[in-house]
């Protein structure tokens, strides 16, 4: 076996040079952010409700189109405007909470940041996150500036943190805070600022990698001018393959298993849980893009030289073409790649053939691993009539587009909730897996549905611990029909929307009362037209 024939040097030196301070101990520590009294603001108008378009021409109009254009290539938005998602800066601040030793600091309209602090905590963050509060003033005469990059030396201790992460959320980058103006590092600590704006980002799960890419290019700088802190675990002896995409714990051990045979060994998950890890994903030999919309990491890899194979070993066909192209990339010796299949695929299929499903699905999400699921689905028996995905298309994804459209399966790429919707309503699906609203339908009309993200992407979909992951909860789902039905006809006629509850008299809708309301809507929309072309 060699190393891939493009895989390039890094810097001068050739690979990734490690010093010793692998033996140095990474303190776990929960970190404690100053708390701040948060003021709501709105500059000049310009609040976080205002609409995408003038938020984005604030933008550009600021110095920050550079940045917005490189959103636009990296995430390109589909035939709407945006996928109906939570705020995209969920993901970016998820992604740092979740690494030791790394500070969050964030910097937006204080509604904003009271609420993903709440959405933040409620999935387990067990840290503080830092906020400087702004108002119109402050924002406008460069001020808002000035404090954080006050706040970003009085946090900067190199005995508690590696890295500082600070946020601009829509309104600072609408108004054009410069983060890039921060030193890149204060006290040794790291200093990485980035924009996370709701108008240039379609999806949460596109922000994290806003941030992997950032801590990638930063990391592949260090490595650039010198030799950097060895991985805590040591370095492996073996060629390295990096996973791009958040994924079940136990999928990274089944995919370093599968690797084994071919003399390969599975690095680090990308968003990576420390800074040091950043170093060892960089000293891969080849990059799997597990999850196909990370462009922004995807574009450091390559500009490290490291090549990047698409899909991933799921389901029969996909662990056999994976392990191949895995295989072919680092040019391991046939007999090599056909003994790592032979070990595994026949344990996917066995698996497979004990966890049989049968009935229709629709299926739907905003993580990225749509497609993954739909094929593990499928080579389970069950008919998938249709896939939405939030993220884009990429060619790291063309491979399960390709295998499950020729499956006759409708496959749609920055679907929209009403595409979703439609599917569940007009496919008429034995479960529908989705998104929260997609699901609160679907019971409604007394169809079985699964959350995709707690209960779908909650498990292995990785070789034969994936292939018999989804059986069970599937089946029971599509079992529980009747119960539905029960539910359904038990609620019947006790209203919905406006008339939703129980009424001792026939409820006041008053639609004049609408009807006025949406008249003044309508001329407010006129006014601000006509002054758009003034």
């Amino acid at each position: 076996m060699t190393m891939p024939e493009d895989f390039a040097e890094i810097g001068t030196g050739g690979e990734v040079g490690y010093d010793n301070a692998a033996d140095t101990p990474v303190e776990k520590v929960i970190e404690r952010a100053p708390s701040q009294t948060p003021e709501a603001v709105q500059a000049d108008g310009m609040g976080c409700h205002a609409p995408a378009e003038k938020m984005e021409a604030a933008a550009r109009a600021a110095g920050n189109g550079e940045i917005l254009d490189q959103f636009a290539k990296d995430y390109p938005r589909g035939p709407h405007d945006k996928p109906e998602s939570m705020c995209p800066a969920f993901g970016s601040l998820r992604v740092g909470l979740r690494m030791r030793r790394v500070a969050t600091v964030l910097s937006g309209s204080a509604c904003c940041v009271y609420g993903l602090t709440f959405v933040s905590h409620f999935y387990g963050a067990r840290r503080s996150v830092g906020y400087v509060p702004f108002n119109s003033e402050s924002l406008v005469t460069g001020k808002l500036f000035e404090d954080i990059r006050d706040g970003v030396h009085e946090l900067a201790d190199p005995e508690r943190y590696d890295a500082i992460v600070v946020t601009n959320l829509c309104v600072p980058t609408a108004s054009g805070v410069p983060l890039r103006l921060l030193p890149k590092a204060i006290n040794g600590v790291r200093i990485i600022g980035i924009d996370v704006p709701g108008f240039g980002i379609p999806t949460h799960a596109e922000a994290k990698d806003v941030l992997a890419g950032a801590m990638l290019n930063y990391a592949r700088q260090e490595i650039m001018a010198g030799p950097v802190p060895a991985p805590v675990a040591g370095r492996s002896d073996r060629p390295s393959v990096a996973l791009l995409g958040e994924m079940f714990p136990a999928d990274p051990m089944m995919i370093g298993a599968m690797l084994a045979p071919m003399g390969l060994a599975a690095g680090p998950v990308v968003p990576c849980r420390e800074w040091r890890e950043l170093y060892a994903a960089l000293d891969c030999g080849a990059v799997a893009a597990i999850h196909p919309f990370y462009a922004a990491s995807v574009r450091e890899f390559e500009a490290a030289g490291r090549p990047i194979v698409g899909s991933a070993p799921v389901g029969v066909d996909g662990t056999h073409d994976w392990l191949a192209a895995i295989g072919d990339v680092f040019n391991v010796a046939p007999a090599q790649i056909a003994a790592a299949q032979n070990a595994f695929v026949p344990a996917v299929r066995g698996a497979l053939a004990k966890a049989p499903i049968t009935g229709r699905i629709t299926l739907s999400g905003y993580e990225g691993s749509e497609l993954l699921v739909a094929r593990l689905l499928i080579e389970s028996g069950a008919d998938v009539a249709y896939v939405g995905t939030a993220c884009a298309a990429s060619r790291w994804s063309a491979a399960d587009r390709d295998w499950l459209e020729a499956r006759g399966v409708v496959v749609k790429f920055r679907a929209s909730l009403a595409d979703d919707l439609a599917a569940a309503d007009g496919l008429d699906p034995d479960l529908v897996i989705g998104t929260t609203p997609v699901v609160q339908h679907a019971k409604q009309r007394g169809t079985p549905a699964l959350y995709f993200t707690n209960l779908i992407s909650a498990r292995p979909l990785m070789g034969p611990a994936g292939a018999g992951s989804l059986g069970e909860v599937v089946n029971a789902a599509i079992a529980g029909k009747a119960r539905m039905d029960k539910m359904r006809d038990f609620f019947e006629g006790v209203g919905e929307g406006d008339t939703a509850g129980i009424w001792e008299g026939s409820p006041n809708l008053r639609p004049d009362f609408r009807e006025q309301h949406q008249k003044k809507l309508d001329k407010a929309a006129k006014a601000a037209k006509a002054q758009e072309m003034i």
